[in-house]
């Protein structure tokens, strides 16, 4: 049986494998051009940048219908906090036939919150935008259903934004439902955009009202911690040693 040529098991064909995802990206890119990024290649898996949000429908289109990509496994959403744009969304898509994975990439502007939907060609987007909307704010022209689908209708904020503190915040609908912050026990656990590295951008335990930073297991040791709260150990109860016997 050569490459390429389908066989027959059972009632279903396969068909060998014999396409890349960066030629798969090099179709996108020859079809759109400028419109599109470079295919970027970080261990085997392929991104593309779609320089305009309002043409991601007609990218998405092409990748299903003359690509192969018939299943969009995710539509996720970043906050870039302190930078414009602010938002971006990532599309996660994947063909049964060449069992290849592509993601795109299209930046929104805080001033916006809004990109057209692609439910008109793949549904099950409708719970991917439907989920972004409420955790993040960004609106999807055309949805067919856009409600909030974890938090109720009326809740005021967007809990994945990088501005919401993860304490949470005070709300109150009557009669329908209310919240109030969390506590958190040794926090609160911030992350940080920018940075020189991971651990100043992800800290473990960040010290309220420093800048200083407590790593996991020795917390208790830091001398800044100490100066902070006047004792060796973070906020939080400390559990008392039992000796050994």
């Amino acid at each position: 049986m050569e490459d390429g040529e389908l066989r027959t098991i059972g009632d279903s064909q396969t068909a060998k494998n014999t396409v890349a995802p960066i030629d798969l990206a090099k179709q996108l890119e020859t079809r759109f051009g400028e419109l599109l990024s470079e295919p970027a290649e970080f261990r085997n898996e392929i991104t593309i940048k779609v320089s305009d949000a309002e043409r991601i429908p007609e990218v998405c289109d092409f990748a299903k219908k003359d690509l192969g990509f018939d299943y969009l496994t995710d539509i996720s959403s970043l906050d870039n906090y302190g930078d414009d744009p602010r938002f971006t969304l990532v599309y996660h898509l994947y063909g049964y036939g060449h069992h290849c994975h592509l993601r795109l990439k299209t930046d929104v502007s805080e001033e916006k919150s809004e990109a057209p939907t692609v439910t008109g060609i793949w549904r099950t987007a409708d719970w991917h935008e439907r989920e972004i909307y409420d955790m993040m704010g960004i609106r999807f022209r055309g949805h067919p259903d856009l409600r909030r689908i974890l938090m109720w209708e009326g809740y005021p904020y967007f809990p994945l934004r990088k501005d919401f503190p993860l304490a949470g915040r005070p709300s109150d609908l009557p009669e329908v439902a209310f919240t109030a912050p969390a506590p958190m026990a040794g926090g609160p656990f911030v992350t940080i955009a920018g940075g020189k590295d991971t651990i100043s951008r992800e800290p473990r335990v960040r010290i309220p009202d420093t800048d200083s930073l407590g790593m996991n297991a020795r917390v208790e040791r830091r001398k800044d911690i100490q100066q902070s709260h006047g004792r060796a150990h973070g906020p939080g109860p400390v559990e008392s040693r039992q000796p050994n016997g």
